[in-house]
């Protein structure tokens, strides 16, 4: 098989049957073997219905349902685990992306052997101030904390080898990040291409500016996990005893201050008296506690479940 289209959506049903159209419209002129994966992540309008009705029409067309709202991660990650083509390409539901792009995409997965190329939406049809701006700030944050160069993270329109897909983990709000998972995982091909990006036909967003804030989040959160996600010891281990060295060293230098003082008929005050006492008591318990950080976290990465992260009401096809 050719393609997957990976489509998640929420509450999406005035554009699902047009953009349903325009896929197949695509996929019929360049002759392409294809399945179309709808994950309704919590949908409460039609959504579902016009997904059964496009699926009993057109065997390619499959849907998951979602039992409730989970977020875009989780729907992506449902759908990863069940597509089955040899490219896969994600984009929304809202018709903003283009299905025209695809065969651009999908030339430059197979032809020019990238792992997964992004969507660039160099022109834009949003709010300067609400989302432009914003957005502007928040890709370069990414650029250059994860150094994976691309213009537009966020971008709902990409293209992926299926042994992409099914070697990330996309779980929170990671999917932002797909491509510096993908580069974490080992996929170092990573190229973008300018999409067309069109003004929003129908309904309104369902992302308000929380999105760069809890974006910003995730970011720091990636850098982490990328670097002492396996090893939380290398980090909190060695911040800890560090801490506590120099804590030690402090106490015991301020202790032996004292003795010198005692034994030399010096004069000299109540250890506790000097605040620097308190400063060298408190880095140790500080110390202690990132140790202690640090070996829980081991403990949690070697006896951790892999857990559901979602719950699935129905499945078509």
């Amino acid at each position: 098989m050719n393609l997957t289209i990976l489509i998640p959506l929420l509450n999406e049903d005035e554009s699902i049957k047009e953009l349903y159209n325009w896929i197949i419209s695509v996929m019929k002129s360049n002759n392409y073997s294809y399945e179309i994966i709808f994950i309704d992540d919590g949908s409460t309008d039609q959504s579902w219905s016009i997904i059964e009705a496009l699926a009993s029409e057109n065997q390619y067309v499959k849907g998951i349902r979602f039992m409730k709202n989970f977020g875009k991660s989780q729907a992506l990650h449902a759908g990863f685990a069940k597509a089955q083509g040899d490219v896969i390409i994600t984009m929304d539901a809202d018709l903003q992306d283009s299905p025209d792009e695809i065969p651009g995409l999908y030339e430059m997965i197979t032809s020019q052997n990238f792992d997964l190329v992004s969507g660039w939406k160099k022109k834009r049809y949003d709010s300067v101030v609400a989302k432009n701006l914003p957005s502007k700030l928040f890709n370069w944050a990414a650029r250059k904390t994860s150094g994976v160069q691309l213009n537009d993270f966020n971008c709902g329109l990409k293209a992926y080898k299926n042994v992409v897909v099914k070697n990330v983990e996309v779980s929170g709000e990671m999917h932002r990040y797909i491509p510096v998972l993908a580069k974490n995982a080992g996929f170092n091909k990573i190229g973008e291409k300018v999409v067309q990006h069109q003004a929003r036909k129908y309904g309104e967003t369902k992302f308000g500016m929380d999105r760069f804030i809890n974006g910003f989040l995730d970011l720091i959160t990636i850098w982490f996990l990328s670097r002492f996600g396996k090893r939380p010891m290398h980090l909190f281990g060695a911040l800890g005893s560090m801490m506590f060295i120099i804590g030690f060293l402090s106490a015991g230098f301020i202790g032996f201050m004292k003795l010198y003082k005692m034994y030399h008929d010096l004069p000299y005050g109540l250890v506790t008296n000097n605040p620097w006492f308190y400063i060298s008591l408190t880095t140790m318990v500080l110390g202690t506690q990132l140790f202690l950080a640090g070996f829980l976290g081991e403990i949690i990465l070697r006896t951790k479940n892999n857990e559901e992260r979602y719950k699935i009401a129905k499945q078509i096809n």
